[in-house]
């Protein structure tokens, strides 16, 4: 344990941050998971609006630097993928 204050406020600082950091991270994934879900059902127009609100939460954990910015845009980029092969699919 730290004995000076500046230390002792550090620590709570960071436990905040952490559990924020984890919450975001879980919303993003379930959101994702939501999404894949959406493309396996075939419910391509659901998925299309739905897509936005992906990349919206990918946007704002790279902002905040909950995760790296490239891997933000990896992941959105690959999803984007996984819809346009959908949306070619079922046409």
């Amino acid at each position: 344990m730290p004995h000076r204050h500046c230390a002792l406020k550090q620590l709570r600082k960071d436990k905040k941050r952490r559990l924020r950091n984890l919450r975001i991270k879980q919303d993003l994934k379930k959101t994702i998971k939501e999404f894949q879900a959406l493309l396996k059902s075939n419910s391509i127009e659901k998925a299309k609006s739905f897509f936005s609100k992906v990349c919206s939460k990918l946007d704002k954990a790279a902002k905040k630097r909950v995760i790296h910015p490239n891997k933000a845009h990896r992941l959105s980029s690959r999803l984007c993928l996984k819809l346009n092969k959908a949306t070619i699919q079922s046409s």
